[in-house]
């Protein structure tokens, strides 16, 4: 098995959200697929959030291609020349208001769908969270805080009793794992 060869590429569109490329792609095999769509998006960042008193801290926003309301960890991109460590702290502290003096701790890094899209999710625990300030929102941003028991939000996604999405229940999961001490402490 070899990488596939690009034979040619143009971009569709770019914008500050993502860029979508069209390849022409030659197969190890020599099959030729000549409409082959790469979405660009940057990397971002979300964090497991949990609070002194063992709360889990929850974004609840609309997301429109769901056409619903999800609950949901704190997410966001990086912006320039920032850490990922400083990109969650900041977009924890904006989106919720909360902080914490822990240091966050790296759980993993993946990519989002590598069959169509570049970007990765890098994700994070931050234990010993408290309510700092006041969210500072995006103008485009309407974000209401949830906070809800650790221990009790693996049981609510399994029972389908809540709406989130799989970066969320994926994040809930590897952070429950290394508060357990199932996984290394470095991620």
């Amino acid at each position: 098995m070899k990488k596939w060869n690009t034979l040619a590429s143009e971009y569709l569109y770019k914008t500050p959200f993502g860029n979508l490329r069209k390849d022409t792609c030659q197969l190890s095999n020599g099959i030729v697929i000549k409409d082959y769509y790469v979405n660009e998006y940057s990397d971002w960042v979300n964090a497991v959030v949990i609070t002194e008193d063992s709360k889990i801290v929850l974004v609840k926003q609309y997301r429109h291609a769901g056409g619903d309301f999800f609950l949901e960890i704190p997410a966001g991109k990086i912006e320039e020349n920032e850490t990922h460590e400083e990109g969650i702290l900041r977009e924890v502290r904006e989106e919720t208001g909360f902080s914490s003096k822990a240091a966050p701790v790296k759980l993993g890094e993946f990519m989002v769908n590598p069959a169509t899209q570049t970007n990765k999710v890098i994700t994070y625990l931050i234990q010993d969270a408290f309510k700092e300030t006041e969210q500072t929102l995006d103008y485009t941003e309407e974000i209401d805080v949830k906070l809800v028991d650790f221990n009790d939000f693996g049981g609510l996604i399994g029972a389908g009793e809540i709406k989130t999405q799989l970066f969320t229940a994926s994040a809930y999961f590897m952070a429950k794992n290394h508060i357990e001490g199932q996984v290394p402490k470095d991620g």
